[in-house]
């Protein structure tokens, strides 16, 4: 390719938008363009990249039995209906209608469509297992895009989804994914750690995310430095030890707290630890109306009172997960009051069954507590009261809870709950994620093959998910220095970035055009950079385009009789004579 034909060009300042390196530099390096927030082109360069990195996992799902489909993007809303997900993925669907007033889905994942390809093709268990992959795009509306392809509305996924006799065959097929993704990653050069992960509207059993550490990520994990466990912060567990579980219970008593409205400042005020308190937050859930394969529309809404520990957070996954709600969002302050909560002065005490009233459903409100705060004596919680609050409240004789379990976030320094080791917080991106899914898609959707008796059996299943530009961007997070990327050389677009100084001189013309087609013949993948640019100009590109080697064809090295070799991460370039130029650069890229 010859650069002056390239389509794109790089860029010399940083794009405001840009918020990651990753960001900046595949928008410098004229790889990406973007539509609008969380929708963006891939140019050539970026094209030929993804192609690549496309190919690494076609290879590792064919290596474990996988076989490539092509499923539609545009589905009907009724297979969304038959799990129940047109609920619980509600917030995130793209919905269309056809000219018949027809419901659509852009589809996000598409498990519902391969249980009904199953549906179609599989009878019996001679039939199992079966794997089956396709790499295609998605549709999701992110509230927030963020980090250029780290979260996008429009992406592309490489999702397989295996189908199994029994939870052990699931077992086999899961670790087969789960080792095809090390590969796949470290064949990418990107560095990830397993953890433990929520399952979240997806459902199943069990699930890992591959984790790619950075500073740059949106994902919080704990890892303990002894025994190795790691999970996502959603599902981390941690040692729960009660401060105060020791003493008596003592009398209830009402005290005035004018404007002590958070859990820092009564704190202080009272001169007790946070951990003396009892915290209350305030949350809004969204229920099915029916159960999995429903297909009306609606929901149930039901504000929810989580009682916690006062020094401690309320972990959301953990209570979606309690709650078995669709949806779960954080009622502020204005919201709370309304609902009939007194905010900064609410507690459990006192509450019962009160109903609260919505257009789509009607629910009485639900009382969350987490299981270490049950276990606490004497705290300090709300009165229900403006500017009053009560001490020495005690689960079980001054309030009860519907739901007790443990709905706490794990922080940095908590105990690991294997070994009692305090757990380190680190930053990440989700590269990919397995799921064991089990029966729930097949009970829900009625898949069932016939087992060894003639019986029918609901199939098991498994969903593995990659997203391509979501790799691409971890591939320069986690190879690139202060001038530009630094492709591994199984990804970089081209293998030879071959530079021409003062191409206008009939020499370094006459040995580039030579080389390059040299090159070319030898199945050596160049970009030639034959602008009428300055050196200085064409050397940055290079390093900011980063592929692995670079030749140089000038006039001062032409005297010599030789052209320049300088791999992209050397420190220093060496030369080679021109009659042996295509020789020297095979050498080199396989260094």
């Amino acid at each position: 390719m010859r650069f002056s034909t390239l389509f794109g060009e790089t860029l010399r300042q940083v794009p405001s938008e840009a918020e990651t390196p990753s960001h900046r530099l595949l928008l410098r390096a004229g790889m990406v363009a973007p539509l609008v927030a969380g929708i963006y082109s891939h140019l050539p360069l970026g094209r030929a990249v993804l192609r690549k990195i496309e190919q690494v996992i076609r290879e590792e799902m064919d290596r474990e039995g996988g076989q490539e489909i092509m499923m539609p993007s545009l589905l009907p809303i009724e297979v969304y209906q038959a799990s129940g997900r047109d609920q619980s993925m509600a917030d995130i669907l793209f919905r269309v209608k056809d000219h018949r007033d027809r419901d659509f889905v852009l589809g996000p994942t598409h498990e519902e469509v391969t249980v009904e390809l199953f549906k179609r093709n599989v009878r019996s268990y001679r039939d199992l297992p079966a794997l089956i992959y396709q790499i295609a795009s998605k549709f999701r509306d992110e509230p927030r895009p963020r980090g250029g392809l780290i979260r996008l509305r429009q992406f592309t996924m490489k999702d397989l989804y295996s189908f199994d006799a029994d939870w052990e065959g699931l077992d086999v097929s899961y670790q087969k994914m789960f080792g095809a993704y090390q590969r796949i990653f470290d064949r990418c050069g990107v560095p990830t750690v397993p953890v433990l992960a929520d399952s979240g509207a997806m459902g199943g059993k069990d699930t890992h995310e591959f984790i790619y550490l950075t500073d740059h990520g949106e994902d919080s994990c704990l890892f303990c430095p002894n025994c190795g466990y790691a999970a996502n912060a959603e599902v981390a567990e941690f040692v729960k030890e009660p401060a105060h579980a020791d003493e008596a219970p003592k009398p209830v008593e009402e005290i005035d707290t004018p404007g002590l409205y958070t859990i820092a400042a009564l704190s202080e005020h009272l001169g007790v630890p946070e951990s003396r308190t009892c915290k209350a937050v305030f949350y809004s859930a969204a229920f099915a109306a029916e159960g999995a394969g429903s297909k009306k529309q609606g929901t149930t809404v039901q504000p929810v009172f989580v009682a916690i520990r006062g020094d401690m957070d309320v972990n959301e996954a953990k209570l979606r997960n309690v709650l078995g709600a669709a949806e779960l969002r954080y009622m502020e302050e204005a919201e709370a009051m309304k609902a009939g909560f007194v905010a900064g002065s609410a507690s459990a005490v006192g509450l019962g069954a009160e109903p609260g009233n919505n257009e789509q459903g009607t629910a009485r409100m639900r009382v969350v507590a987490d299981d270490l705060v049950t276990r606490e004596r004497n705290l300090v919680a709300g009165a229900n009261k403006l500017d009053k609050h009560l001490l020495n409240v005690n689960f079980g004789r001054d309030w009860e809870a519907d739901i007790v379990a443990d709905i706490a976030l794990a922080k940095e320094g908590y105990r690991c709950a294997n070994c009692g080791t305090p757990m380190d917080l680190r930053r990440g991106i989700e590269m990919g994620q397995v799921f064991k899914l089990g029966t729930w898609f097949a009970e829900a959707m009625g898949a069932t093959f016939l087992d060894r008796e003639g019986k029918p059996q609901p199939v098991v299943m498994g969903s593995y998910g990659i997203g391509t530009e979501r790799l691409l961007a971890a591939v320069v997070e986690a190879n690139h220095d202060e001038a530009g990327i630094v492709w591994p050389r199984s990804l970089a677009p081209y293998d030879v970035h071959m530079v021409a100084i003062h191409p206008d001189k009939p020499d370094v013309r006459e040995v580039a055009e030579r080389l390059y087609e040299e090159l070319s013949d030898a199945g050596i993948p160049v970009l030639y950079d034959d602008r009428d640019e300055t050196p200085g100009v064409k050397f940055n590109d290079a390093d900011l385009l980063g592929m692995p080697l670079r030749v140089t064809v000038s006039p001062r090295n032409l005297e010599k009789g030789v052209v320049e070799l300088k791999g992209r991460t050397a420190g220093e370039s060496r030369t080679a004579p021109v009659g042996d130029a295509v020789g020297a650069v095979r050498e080199a890229l396989r260094v």
